[in-house]
């Protein structure tokens, strides 16, 4: 701690040196005459001040004291010579005001050090400790799934298909469906207990930086799940670096954040997981009008999703081009406070999703697995299920002899996705304090058209999914949309369930046609994940205690084209934030 002597002595000298007179003709009893030196020494007792920086204070006050008194007595010496007598002490009158000003000034001096070295409170942490934020929360879940035993036994995971493949389609000349993938949609898994763990630090390194890092849990390296499955012989769990950005506020209405970090447009789960984080840049304007019940508020974003690029390619000589795909997004939306009862939000968005369909390859001969075609690439790394895909490679053989007929193959995005994203939020106080929520959500994917899709895949033959045939097996269309959309009703007392005693039930339906976004990015949950499902959800929870609550879910779904697929599921869990 540094006591700077200058402004602190000059005032405590003028205040006190000015009541000196007053001191001298106390009793003989007070320690000393001049009750400067009495303060001084008392700070020194209690430990504010060290001894040499006292020497210096009193040294200062009693030469600024000397100078005032000099002052005061050049002012009033021809007016008071003729009334002073001998032994008198001339005591300036000091305003009350005056007084009070000097002694706010030294204190607000004293406390402001004090608070900026932290010896106000002896007991505080440092400052880098109050600038550091950490929350996190805790799920343990039992889950079943519940499959129809009418469902069709044939449907392909194409979510294994490209991290397994290239799979081998044709074996001399003969349709091959040895190595395909086959979805497991008749036996139940029942049962599975699962955990949830998610542990975040910020930084608030100044009033305009923030950085951010969070650690999640989950099975894989899936961008749309963080829940790991217990189990497997009480092996340990994997931990995964689940966000880290950089947060940059330039005004209080805008914010700019890049790194990985988590959603920043309004959306729901059937487009966007809210386990999802994105890997790019956003900037997020929020802006109140003035004197009005209304918020503006609007996001851009563009954001990394694949940087791709093929392998050796041994007919060229030479390495495959880089091809990177993006999201770019742009959103636009105000909520209005129509009273203390009622508000209402809105919102429009605008989703480009370039380079992410599946190209078909020129025409490239194969001797095994490990050969490449030139758009390889293309293949997505990561899909649930419900998109159209075809066969990206256009595979040709060297040889005249059927039996040297193979063909290794991987499928890719028929369509292409440029969304369109409605969302509509109502919230109401009934009465007594129970509250409803209404939500709407509307997806059109504009770019969406299927007789380019066919030309796309070259021919209907190469229609890997959502193909419609005819009983000898010749292709005779496809069979998709491009259109989603969902509602829901959440009614309760405390819907947010963050104090004991809130609780809250919930309703919805969502209808997903197979080609009105990506199957990828959104909820693991409805449907086991994806597109071409349509049914409902309900449920509800309570709040056990503050920031701890329990949840029911049961979610019924079925496909909306193609072999039947019916999944119902159950999680009941237990949830712990803080």
């Amino acid at each position: 701690m540094k006591l700077q002597p200058t402004r602190l002595a000059s005032a405590l000298a003028v205040a006190l040196a000015l009541a000196a007179g007053q001191a001298a003709a106390q009793p003989a009893a007070q320690p000393s005459s001049n009750a400067t030196i009495n303060l001084i020494r008392l700070l020194v007792q209690q430990g504010v001040l060290k001894q040499e920086q006292a020497d210096a204070l009193v040294q200062q006050a009693e030469a600024e004291a000397a100078q005032a008194s000099q002052a005061g007595a050049a002012t009033a010496g021809a007016a008071g010579a003729a009334l002073a007598q001998p032994g008198d002490v001339r005591v300036p009158y000091i305003p009350e005001t005056v007084r009070e000003g000097i002694r706010d000034e030294v204190k607000a001096e004293v406390m402001a050090q004090a608070k900026a070295e932290n010896w106000a409170q002896p007991n505080t942490f440092p400052d880098w400790v109050s600038r550091i934020t950490v929350e996190g929360d805790v799920r343990a879940r039992y889950e079943s799934r519940f499959f129809d035993s009418g469902n069709s036994n044939e449907i392909i995971d194409y979510a294994k298909w490209n991290p397994n493949g290239p799979i081998q389609t044709v074996f001399q000349n003969q349709q091959y469906g040895e190595d395909l993938p086959i979805l497991n949609s008749r036996k139940d898994r029942r049962n599975l207990w699962r955990i949830r763990a998610r542990l975040g630090v910020k930084a608030q390194l100044s009033d305009q930086w923030m950085a951010g890092i969070r650690l999640a849990t989950g099975s894989d390296d899936s961008p749309v799940s963080t829940t790991d499955t217990l189990g497997g012989g009480m092996s340990k769990k994997d931990i995964w670096l689940d966000q880290a950005y950089l947060t940059y506020r330039p005004r209080d209405w805008a914010t700019l954040t890049a790194g990985r970090a988590a959603n920043p447009f309004v959306s729901t789960d059937m487009l966007y997981s809210g386990d999802l984080n994105f890997d790019g840049i956003s900037a997020v304007f929020k802006k109140p009008l003035p004197g009005r019940p209304v918020t503006l508020f609007g996001t851009l974003g563009a954001f990394a999703l694949e940087y791709s690029n093929n392998p050796w390619n041994y007919d060229d000589q030479a390495e495959g081009d880089s091809e990177n795909k993006w999201l770019l997004g742009a959103q636009m939306g105000a909520e209005w406070k129509i009273n203390t009862r009622n508000t209402v939000r809105g919102s429009l968005a605008y989703y480009y999703f370039d380079n992410i369909t599946g190209q078909r390859s020129s025409p490239c001969e194969l001797f095994s697995s490990a050969d490449v075609c030139n758009t390889d690439w293309s293949a997505p790394s990561f899909m649930q299920k419900g998109n159209t895909l075809f066969l990206l490679r256009n595979v040709q053989s060297r040889s005249a002899d059927p039996d040297d007929w193979n063909e290794w193959q991987y499928v890719g995005l028929a369509s292409k996705f440029n969304l369109l994203d409605v969302n509509l939020d109502w919230q109401t106080e009934l009465f007594d304090g129970l509250g409803l929520r209404l939500n709407g959500n509307y997806i059109r994917n504009l770019a969406y058209d299927k007789d380019e899709m066919i030309r796309r895949a070259d021919g209907l033959y190469n229609i890997a999914s959502n193909g419609t045939y005819l009983e000898d097996g010749t292709p005779t269309g496809v069979k998709s949309g491009p259109n989603a959309w969902m509602m829901q009703a959440t009614l309760g007392r405390g819907i947010d369930l963050r104090d004991k005693g809130d609780w809250m039930v919930f309703a919805g339906y969502k209808y997903i046609q197979p080609d009105a976004l990506p199957d990828a990015f959104n909820d693991s949950t409805f449907h086991l994940g994806g597109t071409n499902a349509r049914g409902y959800f309900l449920g509800g929870g309570y709040a056990f205690d503050k920031n701890v609550y329990g949840m029911l879910r049961w979610t019924s779904t079925k496909e909306v084209y193609g072999p039947p697929l019916a999944i119902d599921t159950v999680q009941v869990e237990v949830n712990a934030r803080f």
